[in-house]
């Protein structure tokens, strides 16, 4: 499955301390194998029509939207942050 990258996303990946990139590629990679990957926790945002999440880490989420022949990137950061404006 492809990546097709919001500028949102983009600019919020930048900012990104390293560890956390480190951190979302491996994610990333996990979702283009295996979407159900346990760590990913991928699952839909509550509240929000054809949104869903993944884990990152602890603290760190992503947003995407799921189509049949590619991912949207809308948003990577704190969780609380994200989930607020997915």
């Amino acid at each position: 499955m492809r990546f097709v990258i919001t500028k949102r996303f983009e600019e919020a990946y930048r900012v990104l301390p390293d560890n956390l990139k480190k951190k979302a590629d491996k994610a990333l990679r996990l979702l283009a194998d295996n979407p159900a990957h346990p760590s990913l926790h991928l699952k839909k945002v509550q509240g929000v029509q054809g949104i869903w999440e993944a884990r990152v880490d602890i603290s760190c989420r992503m947003t995407l939207e799921i189509y049949s022949d590619h991912y949207l990137l809308r948003n990577i950061g704190k969780h609380d942050e994200i989930l607020g404006n997915p």
